[in-house]
């Protein structure tokens, strides 16, 4: 027997710079130039944010001398789909996007996913560019590198970490969100709340009606202090081998309703509801100070019982989880 070993190792420097201010969209040529420089971009998009954002960022990249061209998909979480993923890769090879592009994700959580794995894959990878348009995105989805599509066997089950080259977070293009939209991302806020700041948890708590106004500085603090928590978790566990695992709280759960519900319900609505009962359910399996918010009383919200004051145990996103669409 012969043995030839090949000498492999990896040495990467997969960081990135996450952008947050107001105004920031209109300025993307400027950012990819400095981030992300290619030959031609491929925007993915679904078939709403499109017509609100994708459309615009395609004429003013046309305008700079970009190549770019503007891929869409039918909107919704039924639609993360692998036929989803390979007809947005069958429009890039059919439009000649080589090695040298880059893809621009442009959207909530749902294109996130997607078009990371679009991505990830398209030519054994190319870079990505996240520029989030929902408070899940924003704080979540564009963050950390996992990528995928559903299956009928589960959520996410099918994926690739990929990291992006910059993530752009624009508060501004928070202010076309629906109630239920702010309520679905805000959810993932809370959880950051629970898991590593009390005092994020009970700003939530305090200022949940200036957020739900779109009170910009409220919004803002809450993208920054979000991204802050979820970058610094990711940094000390990029592939989820153990500390990262802590940002799946509420979400065990939250995958069975929403894949019950066939998508029906929200992710952020079910990650809600899975807090309050992997809360509820924590103490029994003596799992509460995981859970527990810096230090509050294991008697209070982490049981999913009222916590000070009389105050719902899932906070401002279970208040407002019925608000009209």
């Amino acid at each position: 027997m012969v043995t030839i070993r090949v000498p492999l190792v990896e040495q990467r420097d997969a960081s990135y710079d996450i952008l947050i201010g107001s105004g920031l969209v209109p300025q993307l040529d400027t950012i990819l130039k400095q981030y992300c420089p290619a030959a031609a971009y491929a925007i993915i998009s679904d078939s709403q944010v499109a017509k609100l954002y994708g459309e615009d960022l395609l004429k003013r990249l046309s305008a700079s001398g970009y190549r770019a061209q503007l891929l869409t998909f039918p909107a919704g979480e039924w639609n993360k789909t692998r036929d989803t993923w390979a007809a947005l890769s069958d429009q890039m090879l059919a439009a000649h996007f080589g090695r040298d592009c880059a893809v621009i994700a442009v959207g909530g959580g749902v294109v996130n996913d997607v078009a990371g794995f679009v991505a990830a894959t398209y030519l054994r990878g190319v870079p990505l560019v996240q520029v989030p348009t929902s408070l899940l995105a924003m704080i979540d989805s564009s963050i950390g590198g996992k990528t995928g599509v559903d299956v009928p066997a589960g959520k996410n089950l099918l994926g690739a970490f990929h990291q992006p080259r910059v993530v752009v977070a624009d508060p501004e293009l928070l202010g076309s969100l629906s109630s239920v939209q702010l309520a679905a991302g805000l959810a993932e806020a809370v959880k950051h709340g629970v898991i590593a700041d009390a005092d994020y948890f009970a700003f939530l708590e305090r200022e949940y009606a200036a957020i739900f106004a779109k009170h910009a500085p409220a919004l803002e603090r809450v993208v920054r202090r979000s991204v802050e928590i979820k970058a610094e978790v990711v940094a000390q566990d990029e592939r989820e081998k153990g500390k990262r695992a802590i940002l799946n709280f509420g979400h065990t759960v939250g995958h069975a309703i929403e894949a019950t519900s066939k998508y029906e319900v929200m992710h952020g609505e079910a990650v809600a509801i899975g807090m309050v009962y992997e809360g509820r359910a924590a103490p029994s399996a003596r799992r509460t100070s995981r859970w527990q918010p810096g230090g509050r009383s294991d008697r209070g919200d982490a049981r999913g019982q009222e916590g000070p004051g009389g105050r719902d145990p899932a906070g401002p996103a279970a208040r407002h989880r019925h608000s009209p669409r």
